[in-house]
């Protein structure tokens, strides 16, 4: 399938300021002809989809569990694993960029994994490098569009 694939990571359980940011990221995806990839659950995945889909776009779900029904109900393509925590780096590994919104230690793996395997990331109020951000590889946005923006640059 050509186009772009960008990977939405972020937490399994989020407030809803950090699910309106998701789903104007997922929303904008789409309407740039982006394939949206996600973890496939609740949260921000759950949030970037739904506004995926409701601007008529595709959305791979890649699942931790043996079952496609544990997938929210905006996705497009289930792909159940059973690999547990470990479908991350799958989803890295499947995104031609990433964007990380907000997001707990799940989302501080993607991030490591996709910097690892050459992915460019880039971070709406997402995880920050302690000592400063001289040489942290992840490009900050400020807005979903300006994140979504820089990751089709980057793809």
């Amino acid at each position: 399938m050509s186009g772009i694939y960008i990977g939405v990571i972020g937490a399994g359980q989020c407030d809803a300021a950090t699910a309106a940011l998701a789903e104007e990221v997922g929303r904008e995806i789409a309407v740039r002809g982006g394939i949206l990839i996600c973890g496939g659950r609740g949260g921000v995945m759950e949030a970037a989809a739904r506004g995926a889909r409701a601007a008529g776009g595709l959305v791979v779900g890649i699942l931790p569990g043996a079952s496609r029904r544990e997938g929210n109900p905006h996705l497009t393509v289930a792909i159940a694993t059973g690999l547990g925590d470990a479908r991350n780096a799958v989803i890295a590994c499947a995104a031609d960029a990433l964007i990380a919104v907000a997001g707990g230690f799940g989302t501080l793996s993607e991030i490591g994994l996709a910097l690892k395997m050459g992915r460019p990331v880039v971070g709406l109020r997402t995880w920050r490098c302690a000592g400063g951000d001289a040489g942290w590889p992840v490009i900050e946005a400020t807005t979903p569009a300006e994140a979504v923006e820089l990751a089709f640059r980057l793809a």
